[in-house]
């Protein structure tokens, strides 16, 4: 639903917006408290931030943990999406969080690809079929303390290898 959305908005609106809005009017990034506040025109920078609020305050009046890590979860597996194109395959691998201080004030996370990573996962992915890639982004406050330490495994495989593995997988099952 939300890709046949994106194929008609994007004859009004540019990818970044789509982007930015489609996430920010999504109802479960909602309920994760997060907001995307900046998307690059190329898609290679996603920032959003997550207040603290009566929505996401826990029992000792910090972030909620589990706000932090679903308002941070979906952000790379789309961006790459995006960036990447159809002839690809997308998908969250593992997500882990460390927390390192309560989050008692609205915190960040920024959210990058540089175009040389995005050459050498194409590359990559050329050469092997497929690849995980692993990020580390921090959530951090205005000042840049470190709240928490994400760490997202991200799997990239192209079409055409991912369509083989599958009918390999389901030939092992019969």
């Amino acid at each position: 639903m939300y890709r046949t959305l994106s194929k008609i908005a994007e004859r009004f609106f540019t990818k970044a917006q789509i982007y930015k809005y489609g996430f920010n009017w999504s109802p479960m990034y909602k309920r994760s408290t997060g907001k995307v506040i900046e998307v690059s025109e190329d898609l290679h920078i996603v920032k959003i931030k997550i207040p603290l609020s009566w929505k996401n305050k826990n029992y000792v009046g910090s972030i909620f943990g589990g706000s932090m890590l679903s308002a941070t979860d979906p952000i790379y597996m789309i961006q790459l999406i995006n960036i990447l194109g159809n002839d690809y395959v997308v998908w969250d691998k593992a997500a882990s969080i460390k927390y390192k201080r309560p989050g008692k004030e609205t915190v960040f996370c920024e959210f990058i690809f540089t175009s040389e990573e995005i050459l050498n996962i194409k590359n990559d992915v050329k050469r092997k079929g497929e690849i995980d890639i692993v990020k580390t982004p921090n959530i951090v406050t205005k000042d840049g303390v470190v709240i928490a330490k994400l760490n997202k495994t991200i799997y990239v495989a192209s079409k055409a290898f991912y369509k083989v593995k599958r009918k390999q997988k389901a030939a092992k099952l019969t």
